[in-house]
């Protein structure tokens, strides 16, 4: 079912084809024999508890949530929480209190919001989870993502094609950050990048001059930018004073940033540095010549595929067979997995193509 992505162009076509072929054992099912009728209320409240919108790509999905949800004539409830688990776990408790059918969840944490959940599900609500993963309960019955170590695979091969084009042959000397330990999606990201990077470790092609190639020791706490600039700092004048670094794996685009922020600080040549989500700053900096690539997420066919799902349910109809499943300590959870796209400079203005607001950034 999975589809490659040429473009960011809407997968709502190919949504509704999945919806065609239903699976059993969905809380579709429940929710209708609760309520003893197809579903529930075509104009119900539909919560969205975020994370955070501290990141361009949480920004877009609370805008989207909003009007997708009216659009579709669900009253839309749209909640972030500042990355505070405390503060989530409270709107997700006011969701249930106010009559949500459906709760979208990015969570904060994903291991520490069972127990809200749970009180959810019991309540006949379903969760949907979006774009991360939420572990050890039962009560969740899909999550819509795109496929992180996937995503991951596409950030590492993205630093090698950038290393072979910008920095000639190798060796080549480089360094390693992850995302937020926190975040189920940053442990995925790092492995899949490693499984393209770490056999170039091992022949050679790659050094690794810190020596720091584990995902603990690479890791951002809370995403944050500031963390990841000071660690560069670190890392250049510790290990790069008499050295040149050719490359930086980067989890996303904000630390990608930061890290090429620190390396102009330092009198560097700018590394060639991975990205993700496709923010608008660095797009510009890839169309500039800086930050040699993103991976694109768009938020606009994640959110509509949520949007799906939840009419799926509404009708009172099981979920659709999932793209995979995977364990989540408790179940094997349901996934609906949209496949990014690498974006450089060179195919910028095709991937663009049916973005606007994007493609103008490219002058």
């Amino acid at each position: 079912m999975k589809k490659k992505a040429l473009g960011l162009v809407s997968l709502v076509a190919a949504g509704t084809l999945l919806l065609g072929a239903c699976s059993g054992g969905g809380r579709g099912a429940d929710t209708a024999e609760t309520n003893g009728e197809a579903g529930f209320a075509a104009d119900a409240t539909i919560g969205v508890a975020l994370p955070w919108l501290g990141t361009q790509n949480w920004k877009e999905a609370d805008e989207l949530f909003k009007s997708e949800l009216e659009a579709a004539g669900f009253k839309p409830l749209v909640q972030a929480a500042d990355n505070k688990v405390t503060q989530q776990q409270q709107q997700i408790e006011a969701m249930i209190e106010q009559g949500a059918k459906v709760i979208v969840v990015g969570a904060v944490d994903g291991t520490q919001l069972g127990s809200v959940l749970e009180k959810a599900a019991d309540s006949g609500v379903a969760i949907i989870g979006y774009d991360r993963l939420i572990e050890n309960t039962t009560a969740i019955d899909g999550v819509v993502q795109f496929g992180s170590v996937r995503t991951g695979e596409l950030q590492g091969q993205s630093l090698l094609d950038g290393l072979a084009e910008r920095k000639g042959a190798g060796p080549y000397n480089i360094e390693l950050f992850g995302g937020g330990p926190a975040d189920p999606n940053a442990p995925d990201f790092f492995e899949g990048a490693m499984s393209v990077l770490q056999p170039k470790i091992d022949d050679g092609t790659l050094t690794v001059v810190s020596g720091q190639t584990d995902f603990t020791q690479a890791a951002t706490p809370d995403w944050d930018n500031a963390k990841a600039q000071a660690r560069m700092d670190s890392l250049l004048s510790g290990f790069y004073s008499d050295k040149q670094i050719d490359g930086v794996l980067s989890p996303n685009d904000g630390i990608a940033r930061a890290i090429l922020a620190s390396s102009k600080q330092a009198g560097q040549e700018l590394p060639v540095v991975s990205g993700l989500d496709a923010e608008n700053e660095s797009i510009v900096s890839i169309w500039a010549g800086e930050q040699f690539a993103t991976v694109a997420k768009p938020s606009a066919d994640l959110v509509g595929r949520s949007v799906e799902l939840i009419q799926t349910l509404q009708k009172g109809e099981d979920l659709p067979a999932p793209d995979e499943t995977v364990n989540n300590g408790k179940k094997d959870v349901a996934i609906y997995q949209l496949d990014p796209v690498v974006v450089t400079k060179s195919n910028a203005e095709e991937v663009f193509a049916n973005d606007p607001a994007r493609l103008a950034l490219l002058k």
